[in-house]
């Protein structure tokens, strides 16, 4: 995997993580145990990109190595 993937792959980790957690923090979930899960739990939007045979921007078919 190259660096360019890896930092597709990081940018579309952030779009799903960061705007979940701030959406939780203002709506007034402030317990850090639980957006430190959802944090982690926005994972799941690109590992199933990942594992989906039409994405093919980093995904199981990509042309890019």
């Amino acid at each position: 995997m190259n660096k360019d993937k890896v930092i597709a792959v990081v940018m579309t980790y952030a779009r799903a993580a960061v705007p979940s957690v701030l959406a939780m923090y203002a709506g007034g979930i402030t317990d850090p145990k639980v957006l430190a899960y959802a944090f982690i739990s926005a994972f799941i939007a690109p590992l199933w990109k990942a594992i989906d045979p039409k994405a093919t921007e980093f995904g199981k078919n990509s042309t890019t190595k």
